[in-house]
């Protein structure tokens, strides 16, 4: 599996990243569902082939499966995402303090703002933002950033100083963005050209028919070269091969 670097974090990891969070919310995911073990066996499958960029999130109900799973691996070799859905300075610090229990490490390598859908949030979340920096200054945070569900956050994100990773939904047919990819591209062209990381999500569309041409679509994501890597959900062995085959033998065109 190639490894990539995301932005100038100075974070190399996986171009492909394991996503725990189908269907998520509410702390529950299609992940999640599968349980403990199963969960955990998985994401040490996909690391075993080297798959090493983790997602998770507190919606996820997932941090208890990936804590599972690092029992067996070194630490330093995976790249480990959650993300916080509180917009308080106090409530992101406590989420911070929780997740590093739950998931049982020193440090979590990035840190998302999670699902932003307005188009001031770079003042309106001055506080999160600053707590977020603290933890980072203490080692205990490696990268701060984002995950948007709005256009206007999406554009903010971009022009934003203190973000440092971006996660974007990209597809080719523009299922569940949060705007058309003819829209989103140069978005993400503008992230790549501050040195932000970028990596996208619902690049299967987020249940489209996508899903069945997953060739397809990792193709169009990887021929964007703004976008750095890329999160996809899997459910079993047979997944995590067939994306592993697909990014690493792609159609030449």
């Amino acid at each position: 599996m190639e490894t990539v670097d995301l932005g100038l974090t100075g974070i190399s990891t996986s171009r492909l990243c394991f996503g725990t969070g189908t269907n998520g919310w509410n702390h529950r995911s299609n992940q999640a569902d599968l349980g403990v073990e199963r969960l955990s066996y998985l994401l040490q499958f996909a690391h075993e082939r080297g798959v090493t960029f983790w997602d998770s999130a507190d919606m996820y109900g997932t941090h208890q499966h990936v804590a599972h799973a690092l029992r067996t691996i070194d630490r330093e070799t995976v790249t480990l995402t959650s993300k916080t859905v509180s917009r308080t300075a106090a409530e992101v610090r406590s989420d911070v303090e929780r997740f590093l229990e739950e998931l049982n490490t020193d440090y979590i390598d990035i840190l998302l703002l999670h699902c932003l859908t307005d188009g001031d949030w770079t003042k309106s979340m001055v506080g999160p933002m600053d707590v977020l920096n603290e933890y980072k200054s203490q080692g205990k945070i490696r990268a701060v950033g984002c995950s948007c569900h709005d256009f206007n956050a999406l554009k903010a994100a971009s022009e934003s100083d203190w973000v440092e990773i971006n996660l974007v939904r990209i597809n080719p047919e523009g299922h569940a963005m949060c705007a058309s990819p003819e829209q989103v591209i140069p978005v993400i062209n503008s992230m790549n050209d501050r040195g932000q990381g970028v990596y996208g999500m619902k690049v299967m569309g987020g249940g489209s028919d996508l899903t069945k041409r997953p060739d397809e679509a990792i193709q169009f994501v990887m021929e964007l070269p703004s976008i750095h890597a890329f999160v996809i959900g899997m459910m079993d062995e047979g997944e995590i091969l067939t994306n592993i085959e697909a990014i690493n033998s792609p159609v030449l065109v």
